[in-house]
């Protein structure tokens, strides 16, 4: 068993209120989207209330909502993320989603077990803005690997685009 697992981070900005009309289509899909991240490979926890979804949290503000989640690898999330039907998602994100000036999503790694908290969270993401991808707080395009990797301690990444760009 590996010693560390992925934890992520990411916020949006609402262009309106969760409940309304402008943001059906996203509401309507966060079930599908949700259990399909729950039935990936390599997927070990996400953030949610007893609804089931994680949009009751919002510690960055009233206007932004949060998802964070632990995946066994990064191939494992950037699987979800960029090959599954998650991108249908992520393509429509102008629609419900405001531009935001800084990195939005940040990637880190845990000891494997364990489920970060927010606070952490807020500390890596931003440490990203502060700082730029380092070993403690990456992102896909600029990632490193974990502490127990047989990989030489080097920037390794993906080169997919966020279809919302």
């Amino acid at each position: 068993m590996a010693d560390f697992e992925l934890a992520q981070l990411n916020i949006a900005r609402l262009l309106a209120p969760i409940d309304s009309e402008q943001l059906v289509d996203f509401v309507a899909n966060l079930d599908r989207i949700n259990a399909l991240a729950d039935q990936s490979p390599g997927f070990v926890w996400r953030l949610q209330s007893e609804e089931g979804d994680a949009t009751a949290f919002r510690p960055f503000g009233n206007d932004l909502l949060v998802n964070m989640s632990v995946w066994k690898d990064l191939e494992s999330l950037h699987q979800y993320v960029f090959r599954s039907a998650h991108i249908e998602i992520m393509r429509r994100r102008q629609q419900w989603f405001g531009k935001l000036d800084a990195a939005y999503t940040v990637l880190w790694w845990i000891p494997a077990g364990t489920i970060p908290d927010m606070e952490q969270a807020r500390q890596k993401l931003k440490q990203l803005q502060q700082f730029g991808p380092t070993r403690e707080a990456f992102t896909f395009k600029k990632s490193y690997p974990a502490a127990d990797s047989s990989e030489p301690d080097s920037i390794t990444g993906f080169d997919d685009t966020c279809p919302a760009t």
